[in-house]
């Protein structure tokens, strides 16, 4: 089984998947969160940071675009080239708001001619190998086999469906027959991504896929760190472990140069997940939303962990 770490937007920078590589290995592939370009293909400083070779050194990252032009596309994918990637990841499947109006992420299954005439642009041009990461639709997963009917034109190298439609966002029970039905018409490999959160999960999407080789997690992974190793047979994640993890998480952002209370949100980012973990904990859960600086924070850390209500059986529950 082939595993990978979805890309989630404010959390899974590069400092730390470099903390979890060092804290968990076993992870096959690390997906960058999406480099968001002008129409131009220009895109910010922090998202080339984020993708630069030199702070990803150890471990096997595609990075991931967002865009609705197949010129800007093709613009980022020339940059990477240059940086000697070989896999490029088109988000077709992005569900918020933010995005989805533009014509981006999910957006781009509204109008399924425009997605047929981006791909056709970009395969005749780029230089990298393109995956393609997709929700089943935009109102019903139903709409599927029209998408997956352009998506089988072209040689995408990897199809990585979420199974859910746009309309169910990050709430709605993924879709595990209609994938079921789509995961033997797809000329491409195939990934399931969609609310895997622990083993049950996990062996509920393998059950109706017996011949599924890779499975992607995103906010079960962030949660629970140690995840992919439990899915492979590993041991259960140990509050000590977690304790360690989140310290140098600390130290990384840090030591990168983050200020105090640009360092304590992304911590509380972080355990906007982790907090799953320990169930049953408002007030401590509190104090740790509440802390305006890092000594607050670690005072709160500190206590939740001492309070001895860590569960490592506990999943992701949003």
């Amino acid at each position: 089984m082939h595993f990978s770490f979805a890309p989630m937007e404010g959390v899974t920078s590069y400092l730390y998947r470099n903390v979890h590589a060092a804290c968990f290995p076993g992870v096959d592939r690390y997906y960058a969160p999406f480099i968001a370009p002008d129409g131009s293909g220009r895109f910010k400083g922090s998202a080339l940071r984020d993708i630069l070779p030199e702070n990803n050194r150890d471990i096997d990252l595609v990075p991931q675009v967002l865009c609705n032009t197949a010129e800007a596309f093709l613009a980022v994918s020339r940059e990477l080239d240059a940086m000697g990637y070989r896999e490029v990841n088109l988000n077709a499947g992005c569900p918020s708001a933010t995005v989805v109006p533009k014509h981006k992420g999910a957006g781009m299954l509204a109008d399924l001619r425009s997605l047929d005439d981006f791909l056709a642009e970009v395969f005749s041009r780029c230089a990298l190998s393109v995956s393609v990461k997709t929700r089943m639709g935009l109102q019903s997963t139903s709409e599927f086999p029209a998408i997956l009917e352009i998506c089988n034109k072209y040689p995408i190298s990897e199809l990585i469906i979420h199974a859910r439609d746009r309309a169910g966002m990050y709430k709605s029970t993924p879709d595990l027959a209609a994938f079921a039905a789509a995961f033997p018409d797809s000329r491409a490999p195939v990934c399931y991504n969609g609310n895997v959160v622990d083993t049950e999960s996990f062996w509920k999407v393998m059950s109706t896929n017996p011949t599924l080789s890779h499975v992607m997690l995103g906010r079960g992974a962030v949660t629970d760190p140690a995840l992919f190793r439990v899915l492979r047979g590993g041991a259960a994640m140990e509050s000590a472990e977690l304790r360690g993890f989140l310290d140098r998480l600390e130290s990384a952002f840090l030591q990168a140069g983050l200020g105090e209370h640009i360092t304590l949100a992304r911590l509380k980012e972080v355990w906007y997940y982790v907090i799953y973990k320990f169930p049953g904990v408002q007030k401590q859960q509190k104090a740790i939303n509440k802390s305006r600086d890092l000594a607050a924070y670690r005072d709160a850390v500190s206590a939740l962990f001492a309070a001895g209500l860590y569960d490592p059986a506990a999943p992701f529950r949003g």
